[in-house]
């Protein structure tokens, strides 16, 4: 456990860094990027924290249909990171990490990416497409079948991420997500 919280705060620290540094130099403002013009924070945290059981249960609903109909998909028997929570302190840890490292600034690398394809790169739909497929495959550890359906969370974060214009409502949605596939494994196990 502490190897892999190591590696994901310093990996955080460094990606959260590269995107500051970006930003700045193209002498744009990160708070805009981030949070958009119109913040609606208190209503984008509502909707996140809103949207964290109606995911769980949609996730749970597409990964027992994908398991009855693509049962070869389901190629990892338990997911690696269950393995790293050895006592309660390790899932307190594993979960802050799944709040920064997972929520937070996966949800900002999300933001730049979707912006940078917006500006740049053909537009935010194919980033948001190309952006989608990369963080389903950064998942395949866990499974393909948990891939597939990461991609599917990475859209919709994604999606709402651009309808939202703020990635306040995708990383309390994001991050709630992650603390609760903890918690369900700590409560009720794989």
């Amino acid at each position: 456990m502490p190897y892999v919280t190591t590696l994901w705060v310093a990996d955080t620290i460094v990606l959260v860094g590269i995107i500051v540094a970006l930003v700045r130099l193209r002498g744009e403002r990160l708070g805009e990027l981030l949070l958009g013009s119109r913040a609606r924070i208190g209503a984008d945290t509502w909707l996140g924290l809103a949207l964290v059981p109606v995911l769980s249960v949609a996730v749970i609903g597409a990964l027992t249909l994908v398991r009855w109909a693509w049962p070869e998909l389901h190629n990892v028997q338990a997911n690696p990171f269950e393995a790293l929570i050895g006592s309660p302190r390790d899932a307190v840890m594993l979960g802050a990490v799944a709040v920064l490292s997972g929520g937070i600034k996966e949800e900002m690398q999300r933001a730049f990416v979707l912006r940078r394809f917006d500006q740049h790169l053909g537009g935010a739909r194919v980033g948001l497409v190309v952006f989608s497929l990369v963080f389903g495959a950064g998942h395949f550890i866990q499974g393909w079948d948990v891939g597939m359906i990461t991609t599917l969370l990475g859209f919709g974060w994604g999606v709402l991420y651009l309808w939202r214009g703020s990635i306040t409502a995708s990383a309390v949605s994001h991050s709630g997500f992650n603390v609760a596939q903890i918690l369900q494994y700590v409560v009720l196990g794989s």
